[in-house]
């Protein structure tokens, strides 16, 4: 691990130059440019805003607040937002960067440190916005945010471990990549983004909870609208499955590196 650190310092200007142009090249065409990456995400939360908390006067149980439902349902979305776009992006970093792989000599982590790179800076700017819609609708919960870092640590170990495993094997099979764009439409409805676990039936509330993803979107959710400090050790299997899914991905990696390149 201290070699790849050392690899990935020395790699630096590479890292910070492919997210420079990976978020450049996303707007540069455009008319309005990068107010896209602000606007995009504020009119989500705006619309949710309207809809749940103006139009439905949807309620979130045992919580007063009229825009309760509206930011449980931001930070279920956006987080799994932020989940998606790692694995998807990931999933095909071999294949999206084959030219690159085949021209030059750099360690292969770079591809997907970079992949998270730009999906965090992504976030981050949602994330900004999120916080001012808490601050001046006086939902802010305060110091207790800080714990949600550990959370999306977590998070994006899990993204990070899934998406090189499913990277390698969408090396050798290409339908892995559309079949995993079908999974995760019912891992999306499979993990209590939308709706309150506790709404669920008994029997069926103890097969969601066997989702990784939701303990985490229940941490994220409980931080926002409860101001509640995540259970941590509700948070120990999803670990127990990114260690595994780490461990798999590098263990597939390493059998098969040499043949990567000759498959691109």
């Amino acid at each position: 691990m201290i070699r790849i650190a050392q690899q990935l310092w020395l790699y630096r200007n590479f890292i910070t130059g492919s997210v420079k142009r990976e978020f450049q090249s996303k707007y540069m065409n455009s008319l309005l440019g990068v107010a896209w990456a602000v606007i995009q995400p504020l009119s989500m939360i705006l619309v949710y805003t309207l809809i749940f908390s103006q139009i439905m006067r949807a309620k979130l149980p045992g919580v007063e607040s009229q825009y309760a439902y509206s930011i449980y349902l931001c930070s279920g979305v956006l987080t799994w937002g932020l989940f998606s776009e790692v694995t998807s992006r990931t999933q095909n970093m071999f294949l999206d960067n084959a030219n690159l792989l085949k021209k030059l000599s750099f360690p292969w982590y770079c591809l997907p440190v970079t992949v998270i790179a730009s999906a965090g800076l992504n976030f981050l700017i949602i994330f900004i916005l999120f916080a001012i819609f808490l601050v001046v609708t006086g939902n802010f919960p305060g110091w207790v945010v800080l714990t949600g870092l550990p959370v999306l640590a977590v998070q994006l170990f899990l993204a990070g471990s899934l998406g090189l495993m499913l990277a390698v094997l969408n090396v050798f099979f290409r339908d892995v990549g559309q079949l995993y764009t079908v999974i995760l439409q019912f891992w999306f409805w499979l993990t209590p983004i939308v709706y309150p676990l506790e709404i669920l039936p008994d029997r069926l509330q103890s097969i969601i909870q066997l989702n990784p993803m939701t303990s985490l979107i229940s941490a994220y959710q409980d931080l926002f609208t409860l101001g509640k400090i995540p259970d941590w050790t509700s948070l120990l299997p999803t670990i127990a499955v990114a260690v595994v899914f780490f461990l798999l991905a590098v263990n597939l990696f390493r059998k098969h590196a040499n043949e990567i390149v000759d498959e691109l």
